[in-house]
C-alpha cells in the first residue's frame, strides 16, 4: 500500500510541474517537441516523423 501511495505521489508531481510549465510558458506550448530539433536524435537531417518538417525549417533549434 505503501508503494502505491510513493507511485501515486510521484506521478501527481510529475503532472504538476508539467501543468506549471504550460502555465508559465507563453501560448502554453512546449518548446522542441519535434525530433528533428534535436541534433542527438536525428543524425541525419531526415524529416519529422510528426510534423514533416526538415531540421533547417524548425524555428526553434
Amino acid at each position: 500500500m505503501k508503494l502505491i501511495l510513493i507511485t501515486i505521489g510521484l506521478l501527481a508531481v510529475g503532472v504538476f510541474g508539467i501543468a506549471i510549465k504550460l502555465w508559465a510558458k507563453k501560448d502554453g506550448k512546449f518548446a522542441g517537441t519535434c525530433a528533428s530539433q534535436n541534433p542527438h536524435l536525428n543524425k541525419d537531417g531526415e524529416a519529422c516523423g510528426y510534423c514533416g518538417k526538415l531540421p533547417d525549417q524548425c524555428e526553434n533549434r
